[in-house]
């Protein structure tokens, strides 16, 4: 099982360098960069200038807003760069983000990131082959690539594509288009990916002919943990607030509708709706958080991550601790070793 470490959006550029030297001596595998206020590529390539082992990957880099061909070169400069350490992740947002936010024209998510994923691959293909670029979709007609413009081929594999989702049509286009799947936290619960999740993926993988070994899936999910008994009681508070915020999102209740909680995602978001925010955390009750996500301190965390996940995925995410120390080190370590869904297949 590969483990990635996630980062908060609200870390200064400034900062970065030094973040992910930190988690790469922690032992992760990956850092997943986000993008909210930082510009994930600009996140990305301080990372991998600080660090030689860690492969960084955007989680989730916006599309829409930027033309295919410059995420496609921007990649293509980190991952020469890292010597083959970069992934690119894509996501649509969405309409008022696209609209009010980037000032972008609003069409189908799903078949736009479908012509988009085209375009990038299509140019990652021309730029390590040479052939021509020719790109004939229904949102990018795109045909011109001068050798002057060409980077030409990289001296190992290329970036690696992940695309994340929620909903299904989004999941299938993982499984058709993707190397990556990763989950949103309100949704990476086992329940959801054997229901969901992973059917959905699959029929993507089948109708564009391709294996389960060509899809890695990665989960984001939150998890209540700290070293001690007390300190996961201080997580426990700390995440009824979260997912209370979370979970009032109507696009995000996949999870709630699978055990039956309808109710509980519209009184979240009638609570949001009337700006009553401080009390969303009142009706995570313990009996829903024990139900959705894992607890344990970092000593019993990597048997509670085996029990829902060992086999199912393929990645975890876990967030690095502010009081790291070697026990920390060590649930890294076993977690590592945990049956991932390839090998388990």
């Amino acid at each position: 099982m590969k483990v990635i470490a996630g980062m908060s959006d609200r870390i200064p550029l400034s900062e970065i360098g030094q973040y992910a030297q930190l988690v790469e001596s922690l032992g992760y595998d990956i850092l997943h960069v986000p993008e909210t206020i930082h510009d994930s590529m600009a996140v990305a390539l301080l990372a991998l200038e600080h660090t030689t082992t860690l492969r960084v990957q955007t989680s989730l880099t916006l599309a829409f807003p930027r033309s295919p061909m410059l995420l496609a070169l921007q990649s293509w400069d980190l991952s020469q760069m890292s010597g083959g350490r970069f992934d690119l992740g894509l996501a649509t947002q969405i309409k008022q983000n696209i609209e009010g936010r980037f000032g972008i024209p609003w069409t189908s998510p799903i078949r736009k990131m479908n012509d988009y994923v085209i375009a990038v691959r299509t140019a990652w293909n021309s730029f390590a082959t040479g052939e021509p670029f020719n790109v004939d979709t229904e949102n990018y007609r795109m045909n011109r690539l001068q050798p002057f413009f060409n980077p030409g081929p990289l001296p190992h594999a290329g970036p690696q594509l992940l695309l994340g989702g929620v909903n299904d049509n989004a999941i299938r286009l993982a499984g058709e288009a993707a190397d990556w799947f990763v989950t949103h936290p309100t949704n990476s619960h086992p329940r959801f990916l054997r229901d969901r999740a992973l059917p959905y993926l699959n029929e993507g993988l089948r109708t564009a002919q391709r294996n389960p070994q060509d899809v890695q899936v990665a989960i984001a999910i939150p998890y209540i943990t700290g070293p001690t008994e007390s300190t996961v009681d201080q997580s426990r508070e700390s995440q009824r607030a979260v997912l209370g915020f979370l979970y009032s999102t109507p696009a995000y209740r996949r999870t709630l509708e699978l055990f039956g909680w309808d109710d509980l995602g519209a009184q979240l978001q009638f609570m949001t709706r009337s700006g009553d925010w401080s009390q969303l955390g009142s009706l995570m009750t313990d009996e829903v958080l024990d139900a959705l996500i894992p607890a344990g301190t970092w000593d019993h965390l990597p048997a509670v991550i085996n029990d829902w996940f060992g086999g199912l995925v393929d990645a975890v995410l876990i967030q690095p601790s502010d009081d790291y120390d070697e026990e920390f080190v060590q649930l890294i370590q076993r977690v590592k070793l945990i049956e991932s869904r390839l090998n388990a297949a």
